[in-house]
């Protein structure tokens, strides 16, 4: 039986749809955006656009509209998945704040048809203006109409039938009395637009008030027009023409000529302006003049058509107020943009305000350990066309290094504020000296302050809330005023004792010497005693911060303390020093650094043990600790100190594994940073380095700024042109992509349509086409101007700068299909082999191709090898020192010569298409293209691969990977996953050669690519998550996510889970967990099983405590003694934490 659990890494990032309205209040403008299975709600206000809200429903988004009911105040959101699930929602505001309302389904259904053939240009949903029906066609020649009536909870629909078959775009019209629609469709003759008015009474289409003939034969879009002059816009390939029955208009511009418009927003409410979007990036403005009759009336007397700017390519767009318009993108980065009245010196009208990242769709991908910590990285192929990128996916978050000091042996550092607003000043300690660094500008030097002791170590100084400052060294305390530098007032502890820890804020302080207590506080110039008492033990770490955050706060009334020998944790209270509650950690190993913090309005205690090791508490508001727990951070003394990013305070874990503390949602996040160790840190905000962090490491301290506190971390390498596959040669530090750009034939033959990597690379070769093309009898036909023609080219990229080194342009016609990098037999050198085909329009499938072998070495690439096959290769890859590789239909071969040859051994016919290929030990599986998993064995002493178990059942493959000897997991066109298991201990042959399967989800996301790997650090101390086994998929939604393998009791543990969450959280749109997660594809639809839904089970955390407590009633898991036990919240909650740490 298969016990897999499968999570989403990455939410997708690609937007389907947007709109804009009035939707959580009557005066709130807000832009809603689909991504896939997600939508957020922001609002958009002269700051910009701010996220309120994300929340996903059980089902992919097709359609999803904006409207108003008529008499209501607000805007409703209508939905329709791609299961043809249909949902209204609405906000309901509880309380006050802009952020307390809920998303209450209104009204919900089903509107799938028994029969019916799913109609091949999508599904079309159209809203009549004044809200009196929705319209709907998903199947070919039914229009199903949903009426809209007041507080109804179902979705009632009715189907019309349609004598139009190959519809391409549906509208309902402005300004008529019946709701009535208009469509353009194709029949034998043309493309034709036509009106049907609607009948709701006799639930029937009663006339076609006017129709238009023979429209231009690439019109593929209609935008209806609101009054006072109704009618529709027709857009084709060359022209756009306006129409209302009576007259039209139409205008052929030269610049619409060039792509093709795929997306469309209205400006303004009375239709004379709207945006148009095309494949090229390109944005336009349609203009609608109008002439001004006699009789007051007004109507269409020309349209004008102006290229505005360039921007990412439009899926789908929006025109949110004051000139900004958000521009959602399935093929590179959703922008919002800000139009101008003005052009600029490039001739544009556009300026790009904000980027908004999307990974999709991801071609492909490498799993790399770049920085050899022991942390993987995923590199993907993303984007398509002028967006096609690299992004490096990586968890945890980057520093950027501004400045760095060669100072080795830090044992502490502050910033200071002498005479200036900003910090001027560094304090930086050493084990017997203090030296101090003064920043001006980007210079840094060395001077002295007069009042300090310079010849030993300090243990804290800082500004004073009196203007002064502060420093505590092991001999005293002493306060200096800034402006003279002298000293002001001293302490020190009586009896000639030595101080040997302190904490310290702007107006107390808290020092020991062994295991006596002295609390001081800070005055205007002078230090007074307000208290000392002796504990039992001697104390390891003092934390006196303010737990109120912001500038006025200066006084605590509780310290936390950290002991020797009892190992515990004890907060007292000031001035009186009295114990408030006490907690031991347990074990051997000291506390080294503790801290109080404020998370999302909640009050943590952060205690830092020797050995790496982190507990955490919550303190209650009577000052007691609660929900302690454990985390590993890393295996060296960590030091606790706090930063801020804007307005929230985040906490710095120093270490060997340095860590940045954060709350999201709640709950405590843990995020790695991408340095090697970092002993010490403490923020700055100077004059030249404003909101960054100084770091010390044993040699150097480096001045930087840190990235965006998110939990995935991704850099964007713009290429310019669509990546499609990638490899990573680890000898010679580089990546190796195919990468295809769109050239376009002229007079003087292919020139690109656009700079981009292949074509700016440092150096470049070509494959030359004439002798082979010549050899295999197809000389290219003359290709008439203006075509386009994808040009395929191996890149050769740095892994570090991400440089574009070398680009190798293929021959004409020649698409590169797969790569390897990879060593062949027992040469020593590294190759990169890439499999090619020649596509011709006349072929059905390649009949001819290339596999070519080079080898990049001293900045040059060298073609080592060339074989010509008889096909295209669509895998290729290392096979115990061969090259395996899959040509159409058959799985072939070759051993590596002496004389650096290929040479056939043996090859597998058994395929329609072998698409994809993964190999473990000597097992091969193939991926086919509509025949689902093969598994075949090379057999070394015959030489030859033998066919072991194919699984029968009919899947169109997307991608394929072998779990272990014996498990497979497959992904297939209808975005589903599936596991088929072998039984190789069966008694007979049959048995043993079927493949069974055992386990099926569905993921609502399009698999492109598996890859074993992880992006967590392996081995983070002690997860009591028993997993083994982790395979990344990247999706064409942009969305990352993880499949691993569970024993059977956990996964029964989490399956009883699941069952119960799906019982207490209502998903918005009513869709049932069950229905979503369940395998379906045109053959067969099967309930999901073998899979845990880790995204529901994550979501656990977001629940209030009562639900939580509800959720865990009667949970039982089996203990290790095999007994089962009752769990309480508390174990789930660490469990499910858990959980949330594999990706």
């Amino acid at each position: 039986m298969a016990h897999n659990y499968v999570v989403t890494a990455q939410h997708p990032t690609t937007v389907n749809v947007c709109d804009t309205g009035n939707f959580t209040s009557p005066t709130d403008l807000n832009l809603i955006i689909a991504r896939n299975t997600r939508i957020e709600i922001l609002s958009v206000s002269p700051e910009g656009l701010r996220s309120i809200r994300e929340f996903s429903i059980n089902g992919s988004i097709e359609v999803m509209k904006l409207f108003r009911p008529a008499g209501a105040e607000k805007d409703r959101l209508f939905i329709v998945t791609r299961r043809h699930h249909a949902m209204i929602l609405e906000v309901e505001s509880n309380g006050a704040g802009s952020n307390n309302f809920d998303i209450v389904t209104r009204a919900y259904g089903d509107v799938r048809d028994k029969i019916g053939k799913k109609s091949e240009t999508g599904t079309l949903a159209v809203i009549d203006p004044e809200s009196r029906v929705i319209g709907l066609r998903l199947y070919d020649s039914l229009f199903k109409v949903i009426p809209l009536e007041k507080d109804q909870a179902e979705l009632k629909a009715f189907n019309i039938r349609i004598e139009e078959l190959q519809i391409y775009d549906i509208q309902f019209l402005h300004g008529v009395s019946q709701p009535t629609i208009v469509l353009l469709h194709q029949d034998v003759h043309g493309r034709h637009v036509k009106t049907h008015e609607l009948s709701l009474k006799e639930k029937e289409f009663v006339k076609v008030a006017w129709k238009q003939d023979n429209v231009e034969r690439e019109a593929s879009m209609l935008i209806p027009v609101p009054e006072p002059h109704g009618g529709v816009i027709i857009i084709g390939a060359e022209s756009i023409t306006y129409h209302n029955g009576t007259m039209y208009h139409a205008i052929a511009p030269a610049n619409l000529q060039e792509s093709s418009v795929v997306a469309f927003a209205r400006v303004d409410p009375n239709g004379s302006r709207y945006l148009l979007g095309d494949m090229a990036g390109h944005l336009f403005m349609l203009l609608l003049e109008k002439e001004d009759r006699m009789d007051g009336t007004s109507q269409v007397k020309d349209l004008k058509l102006e290229l505005l700017g360039e921007t990412t390519i439009a899926e789908t767009m929006t025109y949110l107020d004051n000139g900004y318009v958000y521009i959602g993108s399935r093929l590179g980065d959703s922008q919002l943009v800000r139009l101008n009245a003005e052009a600029d010196t490039a001739g544009s009208y556009v300026t790009v305000v904000d980027t908004f990242t999307n990974l999709g769709p991801i071609l492909d991908m490498v799993v790399v350990d770049l920085e050899r910590q022991g942390q993987g990285q995923l590199v993907t192929c993303s984007g398509g066309f002028k967006e096609g990128s690299l992004r490096i996916i990586r968890n945890g978050i980057g520093i950027h290094e501004l400045a760095s000091i060669d100072l080795p042996g830090i044992k502490g550092m502050w910033p200071l504020k002498v005479g200036q607003e900003k910090d001027n000043t560094l304090v930086l300690s050493f084990v017997e000296q203090t030296r101090v660094l003064t920043l001006t500008g980007e210079e840094v030097e060395e001077t002295e302050i007069a009042g300090f002791v310079a010849d030993q170590q300090t243990f804290y100084t800082g500004n004073t809330e009196h203007g002064q400052i502060v420093q505590v060294t092991p001999g005293s305390v002493r306060l200096v005023c800034p402006s003279s530098k002298e000293l002001v007032d001293s302490w020190t502890p009586p009896g000639g004792k030595l101080i040997s820890v302190c904490g310290c804020n702007t107006s107390q302080l808290l020092a020991a010497s062994g295991s006596v207590l002295f609390y001081l506080e800070i005055q205007a110039g002078k230090l007074v005693l307000a208290g000392d008492t002796t504990l039992e033990h001697e104390v390891a770490c003092i934390d006196l911060t303010p737990l109120e955050d912001g500038d006025t706060t200066t006084r605590t009334s509780v310290a936390s303390l950290g002991l020797w020998t009892d190992i515990s944790v004890r907060l007292v209270k000031l001035p009186s020093l009295e114990e408030i509650t006490r907690e031991y950690l347990g074990g051997e190993i000291i506390p080294r650094s503790i801290l109080m913090a404020k998370f999302e309005g909640t009050n943590y205690l952060l205690c830092a043990l020797g050995d790496g090791s982190l507990f955490y508490f919550i303190v209650t508001s009577s000052g007691t600790l609660t929900d302690k727990k454990k985390v590993t951070l890393g295996t060296q003394p960590t030091v606790l100190r706090k930063f801020r990013t804007g307005s929230v305070s985040n906490v710095f874990a120093c270490s060997d594994r340095p860590t940045v503390i954060y709350s999201s949602n709640q709950k405590l996040v843990f995020s790695n940073v991408n340095l090697k160790e970092v002993k010490h840190m403490c923020p700055l905000n100077s004059e030249a380095y404003k909101d960054s962090l100084a770091l010390a490491t044993d040699t150097t301290v480096t001045i930087g700024t840190i990235d965006e506190i998110q939990k995935l971390h991704i850099r964007s390498v713009p290429l310019g042109e669509s990546p499609r596959r990638i490899a990573y040669q680890e000898e010679t530090s580089t990546f190796g992509v195919i990468s295809c750009r769109i050239d376009i034939h002229s007079k003087n033959g292919l020139q690109p349509s656009r700079p981009s990597a292949s074509t700016q690379a440092l150096s470049s070769t070509t494959s030359s086409s004439l002798g082979s093309l010549v050899r295999s009898g197809q000389a290219a036909g003359q290709a008439e101007c203006g075509q386009e023609q994808e040009v395929y080219s191996l890149l050769i990229i740095d892994q570090h700068t991400f440089e574009v080194f070398h680009s190798h342009q293929l021959m004409q016609q020649e698409y590169a299909t797969s790569i390897l990098s990879g060593k062949l037999g027992d040469d020593p050198t590294p190759y990169y082999v890439v499999g090619t085909g020649f596509i011709h329009p006349e072929e059905s499938e390649p009949k001819t191709g290339r596999i070519i072998i080079f080898s990049w070495a001293d900045g040059k690439l060298t073609q080592v090898a060339e074989k010509e096959i008889k096909g295209a290769a669509y895998t290729s890859l290392s096979f115990n020192g061969k090259l395996l590789a899959s040509i159409n239909s058959t799985v072939r071969l070759w051993e590596w010569t002496q004389e650096k040859e290929l040479r056939l051994e043996c090859s597998h016919f058994n395929n329609i298409i072998a698409l994809h290929m993964k190999t473990s030990g000597d097992f091969i599986l193939v991926g086919d293209l509509v025949r689902s998993m093969t598994l075949l064995q090379y057999k070394t002493m015959e030489g030859s691969f033998e066919e072991i178990a194919r699984d029968y059942c009919p899947n169109w493959m997307t991608a394929v990977e072998i779990l272990d000897d014996d498990t497979f997991l497959g992904a297939e066109n209808s975005s589903n996953l599936f596991v088929c298991q072998r039984d190789s201990g069966a008694n007979t042959d049959e048995e043993r050669q079927q493949m069974t399967e055992v386990g099926q989800i569905h993921i609502g996301d399009f698999v492109n690519v598996f890859r074993h790997g992880s992006l967590v650090m392996q081995n983070l101390g002690d997860s009591t998550i028993p997993h083994s086994g982790c395979v990344l998929f990247g999706t064409v939604g942009g969305s990352i996510g993880l499949v691993t393998q569970l024993p059977q009791d956990f996964f029964e543990f989490l399956n009883d889970l699941q069952a119960k969450l799906t019982k207490v959280i209502k998903s918005v749109g009513r869709i049932e967990h069950s229905n979503w997660r369940s395998f379906s594809s045109d053959k067969k639809d099967e309930a999901c099983e073998g899979f845990i839904d880790g995204d529901i089970i994550e979501s656990f955390l977001d629940l209030d405590r009562t639900s939580m407590s509800e959720v865990v009633t009667g949970l039982q898991r089996v203990d290790p003694s095999g007994m089962k036990v009752t769990v309480t919240v508390e174990d789930v909650v660490k469990v499910v934490e858990d959980l949330t740490r594999i990706h």
